[in-house]
């Protein structure tokens, strides 16, 4: 199983921003695709909405791909 880690820059960003930001797509219409088909995951179950908010703290599967979403260093100074 491969992991990942991505800074979150903000309070939130959508699942298939986070796909294609995270380089495990090209485009967010391709994250928005893989998300349709069933093959992605938020804190381990499925997950089928394409704009739902992924907030910090949160664990987004694809395949054997784990990515762990941390806070940025801009949401450590509030």
């Amino acid at each position: 199983m491969q992991k990942m880690s991505f800074d979150l820059n903000g309070e939130y960003v959508e699942l298939n921003q986070l796909l294609k930001l995270s380089g495990l797509c090209d485009s967010g219409g391709a994250g928005k695709m893989l998300v349709a088909s069933g093959v992605v995951s938020v804190d381990g179950k499925k997950e089928l909405r394409k704009t739902c908010k992924i907030r910090a703290g949160q664990v987004v599967g694809i395949g054997d791909v784990r990515v762990n979403v941390v806070a940025g260093s801009e949401n450590e100074d509030r």
